[in-house]
């Protein structure tokens, strides 16, 4: 089976964001493997080793994220591709990315791509759909269980507190939901092996891309912090009083009624 996974590079979950310029500082920042694309490449890993095949891994962005791509391959993957666009573009949005990613892998003959539900730095989980799009393939997203059968797959996703059952056919696109599995970490043997497996690097012109073509469609205008929340407040003395006290902050000062 051809398995493949797009693999995005974002900020450790535990990373303190600051703002400079109007973008957020990677200076001195800790960068991981996109915590949904994990459950991704656990789950192709799975099924590859079950059924057979091949797993590819797959980034879109600079040299940095290949050792994004070297953790997935030290976690049990076949291959990676990064397609390098630090040269060729100083922006992008989910359309760039999709727009590369599915020129890639229009000719591969993929059997079932997996992706990230979203992305924990954008969250806009935009990428996954476009990509199954652009190859004219069907998607399910926000997947928490899969099982495939020959040409077949029986899936359940999550569907805001419940779950949907849904019978469809490969190839095909999902997109990886928290609950899909456990991923493993990589082990000291797979970091070695992953030093030797095949990483390929592309660049646009590798894909016979224009800038023009993967020009992004959305322009951001401004990035920014949250407003700090102030203290709260705690009523004290008889209910009746609090209940009244809390009745007249809200119309004055909060003014919400």
């Amino acid at each position: 089976m051809n398995l493949y996974v797009l693999l995005k590079r974002t900020f450790d979950t535990e990373e303190k964001i600051a703002i400079s310029g109007n973008a957020i500082s990677e200076d001195g920042a800790e960068f991981i493997i996109n915590p949904y694309d994990e459950y991704g490449v656990e789950e192709a890993i799975q099924i590859r080793d079950s059924q057979g095949g091949e797993v590819t891994v797959i980034s879109v962005g600079g040299e940095e994220a290949e050792k994004q791509l070297r953790t997935a391959l030290a976690m049990g993957a076949d291959k990676g591709v990064l397609i390098n666009t630090e040269d060729d573009l100083e922006t992008g949005d989910e359309y760039t990315t999709a727009r590369i990613l599915a020129e890639y892998l229009k000719d591969k003959e993929a059997d079932l791509i997996f992706a990230g539900n979203v992305a924990i730095d954008g969250g806009s989980g935009q990428v996954g759909p476009r990509v199954a799009d652009l190859l004219d393939i069907p998607y399910v997203t926000t997947i928490t269980k899969i099982q495939v059968d020959g040409e077949s797959a029986s899936i359940i996703r999550d569907v805001e507190g419940d779950s949907e059952k849904i019978e469809t056919t490969l190839p095909l696109l999902v997109t990886a939901q928290q609950g899909l599995n456990e991923p493993r970490y990589p082990s000291l043997p797979g970091i070695m092996k992953a030093k030797k497996k095949p990483l390929e690097e592309l660049e646009l012109d590798d894909l016979d891309l224009d800038e023009d073509e993967v020009e992004a469609k959305t322009k951001t205008i401004e990035v920014y912090l949250p407003p700090k929340k102030e203290a709260g407040r705690v009523l004290e003395g008889e209910l009746q009083n609090q209940v009244k006290e809390l009745v007249n902050l809200l119309y004055s000062e909060a003014k919400v009624i």
